[in-house]
């Protein structure tokens, strides 16, 4: 396929634009500056510098390819102020969107995210594994411009009969991350806000290509999320040290993920095949 990659040159982008390529995939990467020198297929692909906040430059981006995979948005609460997250991400989905239906794309795959479903988890989770049924509990104006997106996608994949699959990815990370993992141990407290959960970056890049082919209609969300979680501890100690009266279900097994993957595993045939234990020795 002829693929739009947007936020190319960030973590998750660089991934998949190395995924893409190693698939033989022709690829366009997009994003407000150009590849990082050292990126595996800088020389492989073709790029665009294009502003995704202004229409007519997200319109020229999509322009003669045959699907978007959209990555490019402020990726986390905190790094600008609320309202600039919200109107940049609200702005860049919108176009993006918008822009693909015009145009006719096959299939529009983007970047949601686990902060839909209740992230930090200030206010308990109501039971675990969460789910997609756990779902909108928006606790930031990152999140909410992430649950907002989910319904303008859904009503221009209505309008205009693309499939839209949004991947609500958990805390995406690689090898090189993996190193400061021991140092949450001792405190299970400190990556509480994601119930430890986390995604390596190799395998968001295949859900991103799998989603791609995979055999959806309309709107549709998935989780995407490790197999297991960043903890050396199993997975229901944690629960009833930290959440102990969250309901747990009965099959939680030693360290399995509190973040469901089970309807990506469905519908796009996702499972996770990476985890930090390959390069950490506990």
């Amino acid at each position: 396929m002829r693929v739009c990659v947007t936020g190319a040159s960030g973590k998750a982008g660089r991934a998949v634009l190395a995924d893409l390529a190693e698939h033989e995939h022709e690829v366009l990467a997009v994003d407000l500056v150009p590849p990082a020198p050292g990126t595996p297929t800088a020389a492989a692909v073709r790029s665009l510098l294009a502003d995704l906040t202004d229409y007519g430059q997200a319109v020229a981006a999509l322009h003669d390819v045959d699907a978007v995979i959209h990555l490019a948005n402020i990726p986390a609460p905190g790094i600008h102020p609320p309202a600039v997250t919200f109107n940049r991400n609200m702005t860049m989905n919108f176009n993006v969107f918008h822009a693909a239906a015009q145009l006719g794309l096959q299939r529009v795959v983007w970047a949601s995210s686990e902060t839909t479903l209740g992230l930090p988890f200030d206010v308990p989770p109501r039971y675990a594994p969460v789910d997609e049924d756990h779902y909108p509990v928006p606790s930031t104006t990152y999140a909410l411009s992430k649950v907002a997106s989910e319904t303008v996608a859904g009503h221009i994949a209505q309008w205009s009969g693309i499939p839209f699959i949004a991947l609500r990815f958990s805390n995406i990370l690689g090898p090189a991350d993996y190193q400061r993992f021991p140092g949450y141990w001792a405190d299970p407290l400190t990556r509480k806000w994601n119930l430890w959960g986390y995604i390596d970056e190799r395998d968001a890049a295949a859900a991103c290509r799998l989603a791609l082919t995979a055999d959806v209609t309309g709107s549709a969300s998935f989780i995407i999320a490790a197999a297991d979680t960043v903890m050396n501890r199993p997975s229901a100690e944690l629960m009833r040290e930290v959440f102990p009266d969250v309901p747990v279900s009965a099959g939680l097994d030693g360290f399995a993920s509190l973040l469901s993957t089970e309807r990506a595993g469905r519908a796009l045939g996702f499972r996770p095949g990476h985890s930090w234990r390959d390069h950490v020795f506990t």
